[in-house]
């Protein structure tokens, strides 16, 4: 009986640190405008915008964000997690120490505006015969 009693404890430690951690994520959906946009973070490729981006890093970890298109300049920025207060890992952090490094989370939705790549339009603009009149 006591062995019984010992794995459901176990069980609802692992269920409640599952839980826990689960809500020690956070989300963030990155877009472009164009859309289509390979979206590389910290030098990795990660797929094209729209992309949710999820991760479980603590308070205050950057994340470096390239986006690239063609006939687009490539887009350099980062993000940190710092950007509004998770009130579920607040209220987690009264109660035990370490959920304080998740008490902030990222903003919702990020939007980056891609400038035309100015050579790549260049290349791309049929040229126009003038005729010339020869009076």
């Amino acid at each position: 009986m006591k062995r019984n009693s010992q794995l459901i404890q176990a069980f609802a430690i692992i269920l409640s640190a599952t839980i826990f951690l689960a809500g020690c994520g956070s989300t963030t959906m990155i877009q472009s405008r164009p859309d289509n946009a390979k979206v590389y973070l910290n030098g990795e490729y990660m797929g094209t915008t729209p992309y949710a981006h999820r991760d479980t890093k603590i308070v205050s970890s950057t994340t470096i964000v390239t986006l690239e298109k063609e006939g687009y300049q490539p887009f350099n920025t980062s993000f940190s997690r710092d950007e509004e207060l998770d009130v579920g890992a607040l209220i987690g952090g009264l109660f035990l120490l370490f959920p304080f490094l998740w008490i902030m989370k990222y903003k919702p939705f990020r939007t980056y505006e891609m400038k035309p790549d100015a050579e790549y339009q260049e290349n791309e603009i049929p040229e126009v015969p003038i005729e010339v009149s020869h009076n």
